[in-house]
């Protein structure tokens, strides 16, 4: 078990807690991490492009110029895609990107992330993360206290956690998250993760 100083909203040390080794201490997989990020980006494409075909284009229904005698190429029609106006070879078309990464290599990936975040400082266990109402100015507050850098991600259990989520909207590079919603993506995106106890009970049971 790998030994982590949890602190409350004030920054203060409240107590030290142990980190699970098979979630926090692992051998970092940056294929693994490589392969979710790409794939998270990929299901987040629109894929509303769409270009039109020389079917599609208006126009060009007769012939330019008779077939021989002119001393020029033979052309059927001034749409095709050697036209300007014309239309577009292999037109890109609607779709979707969308595909799934095995189970596996999610869960590997994941613990990657997390071990790095313990690695390189940037992980805060806090033991409770309550606000009484959505004021901004005290959650910019907390997270100078916590030492947070810039570009935080505040993850909580998932309940009564309102106030939070609506104190943070509004702070530039801030953002929050449950435990069913973090993702790699955004947890290698932000420079500090804050974790509250509830959350990080709650990670180590969906993770063990």
């Amino acid at each position: 078990m790998t030994k982590f100083q949890m602190v409350d909203i004030e920054g203060n040390s409240v107590e030290e807690i142990e980190l699970a080794d098979d979630i926090f201490n692992v051998e970092i997989n940056e294929h693994a991490v490589y392969l979710v990020v790409k794939n998270i980006l990929a299901n987040r494409r629109q894929g509303t492009q769409s270009a039109k075909t020389r079917a599609e284009v208006r126009g060009g229904g007769r012939k330019p110029w008779r077939q021989k005698g002119t001393g020029r190429a033979r052309q059927g029609s001034i749409r095709s895609p050697q036209w300007r106006g014309g239309g577009v070879v292999f037109a890109a078309k609607p779709r979707s990107y969308r595909y799934t990464t095995p189970k596996k290599v999610r869960r590997l990936a994941m613990k990657s992330v997390l071990t790095s975040k313990v690695q390189e400082d940037e992980l805060i266990v806090v033991d409770k993360f309550a606000m009484d109402a959505p004021k901004t100015k005290d959650m910019v507050k907390s997270l100078k206290a916590l030492g947070a850098r810039d570009k935080a991600l505040v993850v909580t259990s998932g309940e009564d956690d309102k106030n939070i989520m609506l104190s943070a909207r509004n702070i530039q590079n801030v953002e929050t998250a449950t435990v069913g919603t973090m993702n790699v993506y955004d947890i290698l995106k932000y420079d500090s993760l804050i974790l509250t106890k509830d959350a990080l009970d709650k990670l180590v049971e969906v993770y063990n």
